[in-house]
């Protein structure tokens, strides 16, 4: 079994569930941690039990004794704390959305391909069961060719503190603030919906429109350093390649729904449902004439599937593909850019 030395780059939130997941995959060590803060990361690295710690990337790229990197930092550092380890020669798996402009994405899966190292872009929800089974069955024809779906995101952080107090913890509020490098729901969640969507279906979107809001939260706008301008909620419609016809919607005002994914696509001899509720997912269908003729829904069997830090590690050893990887990011980008496009005209339809 290759070994894996791998880097953590970033701290916050999300490393902790990077750092775990890794160190449970055998023949993966986790070697170094990098943050600015010493504080934070020497309590990270002794949690994990981590023995190396940096405060910039170019330390880290001197010291040079690791494989791997996993970019955990916030959404606006994604970009040029990327490059110099491709640039290394490190296998690179970063967070969501691979950046926050196409432009600056693009870049990325050029340098990524040039490099030739393994690039994976963590699309946490390609590791929902439900999911990879939809997407094989539309796959092999199972429900013809695709007319119509409906997909949704829905979150409710906004209206209930069930992941803790949005108002009070930066965390939730770095997300809430465009000059905290936020894209809003549509750049923090939408990315997953879209890919979600156009994953399953097997097809790109041509084109797209899309509606943004932010609504008032704080007197002012503002919580301390935190100005309170990021979207709230997304709707957006996608026309297909094939011109299928779908709508997409985010939201973190979902009252009930703690993080919830759904998506419904019909094609021309069966339908699929898919829902991601609760940590578990389940898959629906209605397939064939005579189950079309009274909508019959059946459930279907799930097999389980690997995690993107499995596949990762897998990629890196040559067992496995690199996907969802860096061109996939960057198209993904293009549709978010899009999208805000379209919002900033008044929901006009723009061309991908």
């Amino acid at each position: 079994m290759q070994p894996v030395r791998l880097l953590i780059l970033g701290t916050g939130g999300m490393a902790k569930n990077h750092a775990e997941q890794f160190a449970a995959i055998p023949g993966v060590t986790l070697v170094a941690g990098i943050d600015t803060r010493p504080e934070q990361l020497a309590a990270f690295q002794q949690t994990h039990h981590i023995p190396h710690g940096f405060a910039s990337v170019q330390d880290a790229i001197a010291w040079g004794e690791f494989d791997a990197v996993t970019n955990v930092t916030p959404d606006a550092a994604h970009h040029a704390t990327t490059l110099p380890f491709l640039a290394a020669g490190k296998h690179v798996l970063c967070e969501k959305p691979l950046a926050t402009n196409a432009a600056d994405a693009q870049e990325m899966a050029e340098a990524a391909a040039k490099a030739g190292v393994v690039n994976m872009v963590n699309l946490t929800y390609r590791n929902v069961p439900a999911l990879q089974q939809a997407a094989r069955m539309v796959r092999e024809g199972a429900i013809g060719e695709i007319r119509h779906f409906e997909a949704s995101y829905l979150q409710s952080w906004l209206t209930q503190p069930a992941w803790g107090h949005w108002d009070k913890e930066p965390q939730w509020l770095w997300r809430l603030s465009t000059r905290h490098g936020s894209k809003g729901v549509l750049g923090d969640v939408g990315i997953h919906i879209l890919d979600f969507a156009t994953f399953i279906a097997g097809m790109d979107a041509t084109q797209i429109s899309c509606l943004l809001q932010t609504f008032d939260k704080a007197p002012g706008g503002q919580i301390g350093e935190y100005v309170l301008d990021a979207n709230d909620s997304a709707t957006m419609q996608l026309r297909l390649a094939n011109g299928a016809l779908g709508t997409v919607a985010a939201t973190r005002f979902a009252s009930g729904h703690l993080n919830d994914l759904r998506l419904r696509l019909y094609g021309l001899t069966g339908g699929l449902e898919v829902r991601f509720e609760k940590a578990e997912s389940h898959l629906r269908a209605c397939l064939g004439a005579e189950a079309m003729k009274v909508g019959l829904w059946h459930d279907i069997d799930c097999p389980p599937v690997p995690t993107v830090y499995q596949r990762f590690i897998a990629a890196i050893r040559g067992e496995g593909p690199q996907d969802p990887d860096f061109a996939r990011g960057a198209a993904l980008q293009v549709l978010l850019d899009k999208a805000e496009a379209s919002a900033v005209e008044g929901g006009k339809l723009q061309a991908v």
